[in-house]
């Protein structure tokens, strides 16, 4: 077997989404007896400052940490100075780590991984696995970020998309993003669509009267809509709140917020300005332990994802809603890949950004009807069960990669 190395900014013992799952697979892979190695930073996700070991073993894994600089993500100078020092620091470790015949499998953060380990792997006679959980320079073409058009936009492109029509193989986290790197030059029988997936064998639908957290968070006989992770620039929240503005006389509906990020923040000082304090629950992020219970703590959730955005990327916390037994509510384009999710497996709504007139009928319809509530959120489950298990994850990663040792 080929032995594997994986590049991304964070992993174990971090507990950032991409982080997670990485970890997942790399402990399955090694557990399974591939030689497994992990190029990462020596940071934690919300904590630049830190210094983990230069060199560890976890679980079977050989874990390389390559210096970088600490700005953080607050600010975009900063942070673009982090992927820079990440950049020159991960090329000098693979051009030494890196032997004919590897896999290299990057990852996108930070965004453009590939375009780094694509010379490398090609000097060393190894093979390039683009893992791509979303799509840069897109998404920062459609969000704004200065600099991040015209030629600047095009060159980078252009410097990805070759990487996507030499890599051995690139892994799509869902399948609009498998058409859109197929119209860029992916050949289509070396795209693969592997969603995200949670600790699904960990998360259970816990009954409101049985979860603690409902109580201790002042839910008790409230219908609570729930959102859980983070709140960044790919989020719309407007529809939500203007919903929240229809339900101002409605003090049973609570809407209860877990997590953070650049736009949670900003939510909640607009719930300030608007005299909605009483109906919002504003909570830090929680231990994973702890997820069947904080997700529980919700009747329903929220995912929210700029139509601009369709196809570039996938909310992967719509997978831990899904475990949990819970409605979803789609905020995004309705065509997107969740809204459609929804939809097929009649397991919530799907909203149109601005459209708080549909999100407060839906939310009615929930408060009002406990049954529907359970029924979606089964059928949400079923959902999961069916397609998007991490033990169903796992076992597509690892037919593809038994795929590329004999090819």
């Amino acid at each position: 077997m080929r032995r594997l190395i994986f590049i991304n900014r964070f992993f174990a013992p971090d507990h950032s989404a991409t982080s997670q799952i990485l970890s997942d697979l790399a402990f399955d892979l090694a557990g399974a007896g591939r030689e497994v190695h992990l190029v990462t930073s020596r940071q934690i996700y919300d904590d630049p400052k830190a210094a983990l070991p230069e060199r560890e073993t976890i679980n079977g894994v050989d874990v390389h940490r390559v210096a970088s600089t600490g700005f953080g993500r607050t600010a975009l100078l900063g942070r673009s100075i982090d992927y820079v020092s990440f950049y020159r620091s991960v090329s000098r470790c693979l051009d030494e780590l890196v032997r004919p015949g590897d896999i290299v499998i990057a990852k996108t953060d930070p965004p453009l991984m590939s375009v780094v380990a694509r010379p490398v792997a090609r000097r060393n006679g190894a093979r390039l696995v683009n893992w791509l959980q979303d799509m840069y320079p897109e998404t920062a073409v459609e969000l704004g970020v200065p600099f991040m058009r015209g030629p600047v936009a095009a060159s980078l492109a252009a410097l990805r998309n070759a990487t996507l029509r030499e890599a051995a193989a690139t892994v799509v986290v869902g399948d609009l993003m498998g058409r859109k790197v197929k119209t860029l030059g992916a050949p289509a029988e070396r795209v693969h669509v592997i969603a995200n997936w949670c600790n699904d064998e960990d998360i259970r639908r816990v009954a409101p009267a049985d979860n603690p957290l409902r109580q201790q968070w002042d839910l008790d006989g409230k219908f609570v809509l729930g959102y859980s992770g983070n709140l960044g620039r790919a989020h719309e929240f407007a529809t939500v709140l203007a919903a929240a503005e229809r339900l101002r006389d409605e003090p049973r509906v609570v809407f209860l917020m877990i997590g953070g990020g650049k736009r949670f923040a900003e939510l909640s000082a607009e719930v300030q300005a608007r005299g909605l304090a009483r109906a919002f629950r504003f909570l830090p992020y929680q231990a994973r332990t702890l997820l069947s219970y904080s997700l529980g703590a919700a009747d329903a959730h929220w995912v929210s994802l700029d139509p601009r955005l369709e196809g570039l990327m996938v909310p992967s916390k719509f997978y831990g809603i899904a475990a949990a037994g819970k409605p979803v509510v789609v905020i995004g384009d309705p065509n997107g890949e969740l809204a459609q999710l929804v939809q097929r497996n009649d397991c919530g709504f799907a909203i149109a950004p601005g459209d708080s007139e549909a999100l407060t009928a839906a939310l009615r319809r929930l408060s009002e009807t406990p049954q529907t509530v359970l029924e979606m959120g089964t059928r949400a489950r079923h959902m999961l069960d069916a397609q998007f298990t991490r033990r169903q994850g796992l076992a597509r990663w690892r037919r593809l990669l038994d795929q590329l040792d004999t090819a």
